[in-house]
C-alpha cells in the first residue's frame, strides 16, 4: 500500500499528551476516505483566528491590562512577525514550541498599581531549529531580540503536530504493523494509534527526537483504550522520520473485547439500578458576588488574584491578597502559584511498557491539553468562563475556549458553628451557625488517556484548598486469561478489571510551585515539629503529652520533609518582620491531607528526571528561571535541571525571598470499578492562615435568613411525577 493511500486512512492519531485537537480544527493530515481522525496536540489551533467560523472577538481585540497578563493576538502576531525577519531565522523558520510573557522582574510587579503605564511587554519563546533548541526573548514594542540563546543541556521541547503526523504516519506506514494487524485478525484502518512520550533511557537515544507508536483496535467502541495491540510498540525518529525499532511480543495474546466499554451517554440506554436524582442548581438572585476585571483580576470577597491560562501549567494564579477583616488592609499571601510539573509512572518493566513515565506539564502541556469545560457537568450554571490564547507551531495565536471557570460554591457546610446545652444568663438558647460559601477556579485536562481536574478553591477565613481530580480510562494491559483464578505467583503487574484486561499499578504525582509572599516577599520556613514529652514529675495520671518545638530552616537542606505519620510537624511560611498583637509571626501553613510517595529507586532513569518526588516539601530562594520542577526542557531530558539539582545547592532560606514546593501523590491500584472509566478521586492540600489574623476573620459574619433566598417549587409536571 502506498503513503498516499495510507494517509486515507481512518486513523485516530492521538498523540498521547494532546487532547482530540481535530475535533475542533479543519486541518487533518489524515483526511479522507470517510474515517474518523482526531488529534491531540493543542498546539495546532482548536479554535484558529484565521477561521471566520472561529473568531473570537473579545480575544483578538484584547488589550494588556496588568504586568503579568498574557499575550495577546496582536501581540502573538507581532512577535511572529519580529522572528520572521530576525536573521539567524530568514532561511528557516523555527517550529515555535512556547511563546509566553516574559514576565517583568518580580519586584517592578509589587511596585507596579493600577492606573501605572505597564512595564516593558516581552516575550519568551522556544523554538526547535534544526535539532536545536533556541530560547529567545524579544521586546514586542521596539522589535528587538533582546537575548537568543542555543540551549545546551539534555531534554528538547515538546513536540509539533506536524513532528507527531509525519512520525505517525511512519509507523503505520511500516510493513511490520500490517503484519502484526493481520496476525490479529484486523487490517490497518481497523487500528487507533497514539504516540505517547518516550523517557529517556541511556546514551544510546541521544542526539534524536524520538516517539514511541502503540495500537489499539477501534472495532466496536469509541473506548479504544481498552483493546491494546499487547506487545507491539515502534520507535520512531521523529526527524528522520521512520521506525528505528519494532517490536511485536504479544501476537498470542488476545485482543480484549469491545463489550460495555462506550461511555457515552444514549437517551435509550438503560439507567444504573438505583432511584433518579432530581435536577439540582444553586440559584443567585443577585447574580454572583465575584468580578472578573480586565479579563483576568478576580475580586471576590476579602480576595482578589490575578488568573490566566499558560500552555504549559494550565493556569496560573498570581498577586493574592487577602484583606484583613478587622483593618481592611490588604495583605499579600502569595506572589504565584502553579502545578509545576506532573510524574506518571507505570509499573510494568516489559518491552512495550518500562518507557511509560511520563511528564505531563513539561512533555504535552496541561494547557495545550485542556478542551471546553461542560457546562452543568464540569462547572454549574452560575460559573464565568474563560479562555486562554495560545500559540501554535506556526507561531499564530490560536483560542482555547472556556478552559477555565469560576463560581461559587455552596454545598450545605457551615464556616463555623457553635450551640450550647445550657441557657444563656439573659435566658436565650445560644445556636449560632455560619454557611460555608467558597470561590473556584477550575481548569481540566485530557493528556490521553488521563482526565486532571484542578481546583483552587478561596474561603473567607483566608484558607485556600488545592485539589486535584482524577478521571479518565486506564490504561490497560492485555492479557491470555479471563479469570484471576488463572494467574499463580501474582504474575501480572496490576488487578483484572475485566476478561484479558489487567489494569497496570501507576502513580500520579503533582508538584506545585508556590511563591509564597506572606505579608511581603521576605519569609521563613519553620518545621513545627510534635515532639512526644513524658510526665517524669507524675503530679497527675497522664504519662505522656505532645509539645510543638519550632525548627526554622537556615538552609535548602534544613527545608526537606518526607512526610510521616509517626514524626509529625506542622509546616509554616512567616513573616519574621510582622508581629501579631500577642507577638506571634504572622504566617500561612501548608496542611497536607492524603498523600503518596514515589517507591522507585533513585537511581531508576523515570526516578532521576523526576526527582523532584524524592520529597513531599521542599523550599528554594526565589529565581525567576526555577519555575518547572523538571527542568525548562523536558521531553527526553536526563534530569540535570530539576527542582533537586537545585535544592542541592544549599542555598540560605532564611528571611528571604522563597519558593515552596509541594508534591500531591497518588498510588493507583486499579480495581474492577475502573472499567470502562474511572469515577473521579481526588487528594487535596491547604494553605493556612496562622498568626495572620488577630482572631478568626468571620467571626462578624452575617448569617442567611430565609427572606434573603428566592423561593423556588417544583414545576407542576416534576411534582406529578
Amino acid at each position: 500500500m502506498e503513503t498516499s493511500s495510507r494517509l486515507r486512512l481512518p486513523f485516530l492519531l492521538l498523540l498521547l499528551p494532546m487532547l482530540l485537537f481535530f475535533l475542533f480544527s479543519s486541518w487533518n493530515p489524515f483526511s479522507g476516505g470517510g474515517g474518523e481522525s482526531a488529534g491531540r496536540r493543542s498546539q495546532f489551533p482548536p479554535k484558529s483566528l484565521t477561521s471566520k467560523k472561529f473568531s473570537h472577538s473579545a480575544q483578538t481585540s484584547a488589550t494588556p491590562r496588568h504586568p503579568l497578563d498574557p499575550l495577546t493576538v496582536g501581540e502573538i502576531h507581532r512577535v511572529r512577525s519580529i522572528l520572521s525577519s530576525y536573521e539567524p531565522f530568514l532561511g528557516k523558520f523555527p517550529a515555535i514550541q512556547s511563546m509566553t510573557i516574559d514576565e517583568p522582574d518580580k519586584l517592578r510587579v509589587l511596585g507596579w498599581q493600577s492606573g501605572d503605564p505597564l512595564p516593558p511587554r516581552k516575550a519568551f519563546v522556544i523554538g526547535l531549529l534544526d535539532n536545536q533548541s533556541h530560547l529567545v526573548t524579544i521586546d514586542i514594542e521596539s522589535g528587538r531580540v533582546e537575548t537568543h540563546e542555543i540551549s545546551s543541556g539534555s531534554g528538547y521541547p515538546m513536540l509539533t503536530m506536524e513532528d507527531v503526523a509525519a512520525a505517525v504516519d511512519a509507523a503505520v506506514s511500516y510493513p511490520g504493523l500490517e503484519v502484526s494487524a493481520a496476525a490479529r485478525g484486523l487490517s490497518v484502518a481497523n487500528l487507533s494509534c497514539i504516540s505517547p512520550s518516550p523517557g529517556w533511557f541511556g546514551p544510546e537515544e541521544e542526539g534524536k527526537r524520538l516517539l514511541k507508536v502503540l495500537c489499539y483496535s477501534k472495532q466496536g467502541t469509541p473506548n479504544f483504550y481498552m483493546r491494546p495491540l499487547e506487545g507491539l510498540v515502534m520507535t520512531v525518529d521523529v526527524d528522520r522520520r521512520e521506525v528505528i525499532k519494532f517490536s511485536d511480543t504479544g501476537r498470542g495474546i488476545p485482543i480484549p473485547g469491545g463489550a460495555n466499554t462506550d461511555y457515552r451517554f444514549h437517551p435509550g440506554n438503560d439507567p444504573p439500578e438505583m432511584n433518579p436524582i432530581n435536577p439540582i442548581s444553586m440559584e443567585q438572585p443577585r447574580g454572583p458576588s465575584f468580578t472578573v476585571t480586565d479579563g483576568h483580576l478576580v475580586e471576590w470577597a476579602n480576595w482578589e488574584f490575578h488568573l490566566k491560562a499558560d500552555q504549559r501549567a494550565g493556569f496560573i494564579v498570581s498577586r493574592v491578597v487577602v484583606r484583613d477583616s478587622e483593618t481592611g488592609e490588604r495583605r499579600s499571601v502569595m506572589y504565584k502559584g502553579f502545578p509545576s510539573e506532573l510524574f506518571v509512572p507505570y509499573m510494568d518493566v516489559d518491552e512495550a511498557w518500562y518507557f511509560k513515565s511520563y511528564m505531563d506539564a513539561g512533555e504535552f502541556g496541561m494547557g495545550a491539553t485542556a478542551m471546553p469545560l461542560v457546562p452543568l457537568n464540569d462547572c454549574p450554571r452560575n460559573a464565568h468562563y474563560m479562555d486562554g490564547v495560545f500559540v501554535s507551531a506556526d507561531g499564530r495565536p490560536f483560542i482555547q475556549p472556556n478552559m477555565i471557570c469560576l463560581f461559587e460554591r455552596y454545598a450545605g457546610d457551615s464556616a463555623w458553628r457553635h450551640t450550647e446545652l445550657t441557657v444563656s444568663a439573659g435566658g436565650e438558647k445560644l445556636r449560632e451557625a455560619r454557611a460555608k460559601v467558597t470561590l473556584v477556579a477550575r481548569m481540566a485536562s485530557s493528556v490521553g488517556n488521563y482526565d486532571y481536574t484542578i481546583d483552587w478553591e478561596f474561603q473567607t477565613d483566608g484558607l485556600i484548598k488545592i485539589t486535584v481530580a482524577l478521571s479518565g480510562m486506564l490504561m490497560v494491559k492485555a492479557t491470555v486469561h479471563d479469570n484471576m483464578n488463572q494467574i499463580e505467583n501474582q504474575e501480572e503487574t496490576g488487578p483484572m478489571v475485566s476478561e484479558n484486561v489487567i489494569g497496570v499499578v501507576h502513580d500520579h504525582f503533582i508538584t506545585f510551585h508556590l511563591d509564597m509572599d506572606v505579608d511581603g516577599p521576605n519569609n521563613t520556613f519553620v518545621k513545627v515539629n510534635l515532639v512526644k514529652e513524658e510526665n517524669l514529675e507524675g503530679k497527675t495520671p497522664r504519662k505522656s503529652y505532645l509539645k510543638p518545638v519550632r525548627h526554622v530552616a537556615k538552609t535548602e537542606e534544613d527545608a526537606r520533609v518526607k512526610l510521616s505519620l509517626y514524626n509529625p510537624s506542622e509546616f509554616h511560611v512567616v513573616n519574621p518582620s510582622r508581629r501579631s498583637r500577642l507577638g506571634n509571626p504572622s504566617g500561612y501553613k501548608v496542611v497536607p491531607e492524603a498523600n503518596a510517595a514515589s517507591l522507585l529507586d533513585h537511581s531508576d532513569p523515570p526516578q532521576l528526571r523526576s526527582a523532584f518526588t524524592n520529597n513531599q516539601i521542599w523550599v528554594t530562594p526565589y529565581n525567576r528561571s526555577e519555575q518547572w520542577a523538571g527542568g525548562l526542557l523536558t521531553y527526553q531530558s536526563h534530569g540535570d535541571d530539576t527542582l533537586d539539582v537545585w535544592s542541592h545547592r544549599n542555598r540560605e532560606i532564611e528571611d528571604r525571598d522563597v519558593v515552596l514546593w509541594y508534591t500531591l501523590g497518588f498510588h493507583h491500584v486499579p480495581c474492577q470499578e475502573d472499567f470502562p472509566i474511572m469515577p473521579t478521586v481526588a487528594a487535596s492540600f491547604q494553605l493556612k492562615p496562622v498568626n495572620f489574623f488577630d482572631r478568626n476573620p468571620i467571626l462578624r459574619a452575617r448569617p442567611v435568613f430565609e427572606k434573603d433566598l428566592p423561593v423556588c417549587r417544583p414545576s407542576e409536571s416534576a411534582s406529578a411525577m
